[in-house]
Parts: structure tokens; sequence; C-alpha cells
């Protein structure tokens, strides 16, 4: 009987490093380096790159230096260029929005127009990268279901950075630049708009979020389950099913009554993942413009109870 292997046991096989597919005509050359790291190769792969950045990842990671640059700096201002100031307190620095009087307006630099240079950056950072995850999912002939899905969680964080707050008419609405700000932000958002529990998409959002948890965990641990048969090899199982999803489907079966097929079940879990941020991002886009108090929308419709 073949030895069972797990994320302890496993045997690393290392051979020549792999370039990959052959790129396409006028592409940019991959960068060549290549290495491999035994703790890498614990929890996946031991090969590192070669890394294709492109034109859009170049660009992506130059926008996104910019905005984390302006970011840095006005926190290390804040605390008067003090580098141990800047380490003990970066937990509770932030770059905060422009205050209301200045609406959609540009305000000053240092009354909230860095705020604006920085998540303008951000945002054309984070939109190159899309569009190289797009270009080359189609260099390689792959779907382009990563793209999509990066798209929601883009929706999120435009809604909460952007839409929303072009809706009010004033940048003030968006949340700071900082990790505790961005928190404290959260929960004055929440009290403000009369508790954002009480927003269904937000209840739908917290659904896929836990609904997602649940599926990815139950998967990895039934393919880990099945690993001894070659469970990992999907592919080949999706197309011949073998023993490892046929004793997965007969687990399933008989705890559930329900099981899902190799290739079905990561549809399911795509679409939990999509639609936390997508149901989160229409429920902030509904707060504020369209509902001004979640509480009382939650009363009127029988959600919450009356005061």
């Amino acid at each position: 009987m073949a030895q069972y292997q797990n994320i302890f046991t496993q045997v690393q096989v290392e051979g020549p490093a792999y370039a990959g597919v052959p790129l396409r005509p006028g592409s940019s050359p991959r960068e060549t380096q290549t290495t491999f790291n035994y703790w890498l190769g614990k929890i996946g792969d031991a090969q590192v790159g070669p890394v294709y950045l492109g034109f859009t990842g170049v660009c992506s990671l130059l926008c996104g230096f910019v905005a984390i640059e302006i970011i840095g700096l006005n926190m290390l201002a804040s605390v008067d260029w003090s580098p141990i100031e800047f380490l003990r307190q970066f937990c509770w620095l932030a770059l905060e929005p422009p205050k209301p009087e200045y609406g959609l307006t540009i305000p000053p630099l240092k009354e909230g127009g860095w705020w604006l240079m920085a998540g303008f950056f951000l945002t054309v950072s984070i939109a190159l990268w899309w569009v190289r995850t797009y270009r080359r999912s189609r260099a390689l002939g792959m779907g382009t279901h990563v793209s999509w899905a990066f798209a929601s969680a883009i929706l999120l964080y435009l809604a909460l950075g952007f839409i929303q707050p072009l809706l009010m008419g004033s940048w003030s609405e968006a949340p700071p630049f900082g990790v505790f700000p961005h928190l404290d932000w959260t929960n004055n958002f929440s009290i403000k708009y009369g508790n954002l529990y009480y927003n269904p998409f937000h209840c739908l959002s917290i659904a896929f979020l836990y609904g997602s948890a649940l599926l990815f965990a139950m998967h990895g641990a039934t393919i880990l389950a099945v690993s001894r048969y070659g469970g990992e090899r999907e592919i080949e199982q999706m197309l011949d099913r073998g023993t490892a999803l046929e004793r997965a489907a007969l687990f399933w079966r008989w705890t559930m009554g329900f099981n899902a097929t190799a290739e079905s079940i990561h549809r399911w879990a795509w679409w939990f993942a999509v639609l936390c941020p997508l149901t989160g991002a229409i429920g902030i886009i509904l707060t504020g413009p369209v509902v001004d108090n979640w509480f009382d929308w939650g009363v009127k419709h029988g959600l919450a109870p009356p005061r």
C-alpha cells in the first residue's frame, strides 16, 4: 500500500526549473531568475519564478509605490518625522479624507488633497493589476474567472471610497487610510446610518463570507482526506473519477445526502466568494443615498423590533 503523504510527511521532488508555456509573439520577456525554497515547497510548489510583469505590471507597481509613499510620508509627518514614533504609533496613524465642507472639490494638500492623490494612484494601481490578470489569463488560454472574482473585490473597494461618497456629494464619507482609524470609521459609519447589521445586503455578504469559508474548508479537507488516492489530481478525477472522488462523493452522500463534483464544487466556492464583496458593495452604495437609517428600515419591514 502506498505511504500516506500529508503536509508533514510529503516528499519534495525537485527537478530542473520550468519556465512555463511559451509566450505569445509581442509579449515582454519573463524575468529568468528562478530559485527553489524548501519551506514554500511545504505548502505548495518549491519553485519561485520566473516572474512576468509586462507593461501593466510595472505601471501597477509604480502607482502602488507612489500611493504607499504618500500615505507613509503623511503618517511620518504627523509624528514630527520620528521613525520611532512612526513604528510605535503605526496602527493608530492615518491619512484622513477631506472635511465635509469641501464636498467633492479638490482641497489643499494638507486638508485632504494628499488623501485624494493617494486614492487616485492606489485605484490606478489596482485597475492596472486587474488588466494584468485578465491579459495573463488570455495569454495562457485560461478562463478569466480569476479576473472577475478580483473585480468583485474591486467593486467593494470603489463602493467604499468612491461610489458612495460620490452619491453623497462629499469625500468625507470615505474611509481613511490606516489600520485602527479605518476600523473606527467602520464603527462610526454603522452608527451614523442606524446600524449596518440591519442592512439586508450586509446580511447576505456575511452569509456568503461564512458560506465560502465553510465550502473551501469542506473541499480542502475532502481532497486532503483522499490525497492518498490521488485526489489532488482533480483534472484527471473530473475525466475519470477513480477511487479518490468515488470515496469523497460517497462520504458526502453518507453524511449530508448530497455531493458536488470535482468541477461543480469550484463553481459553488467561486460564486460564494464573489457574492460576498458584491452584495457588500450593493449594501454600501444603498447606505445614505437610498436608506439613511437601517434600523428604522428594519422596523418598517419587520426585520428589527420596534423601538
